[in-house]
């Protein structure tokens, strides 16, 4: 499974009030702050709904 390093690079305030929840679902509160997760369909729904928000990367793969 490929994992994705996500990066909060704009800050929440300011936008509606489901994507400041979604921010906080992906585990992200601050600006730069980065987390890993595993790639998978909600994940990608999660993402597309900020992604002006956020910036991924390819963090690796997992057997």
């Amino acid at each position: 499974m490929v994992k994705l390093r996500i990066t909060q690079i704009r800050s929440g305030i300011g936008h509606e009030e489901t994507q400041r929840k979604t921010l906080k679902s992906l585990g992200l509160h601050r600006l730069n702050q980065s987390v890993v997760h595993e790639d998978c369909g909600s994940l990608r729904g999660m993402l597309l709904k900020v992604r002006h928000l956020i910036k991924v990367e390819v963090a690796g793969e997992t057997e």
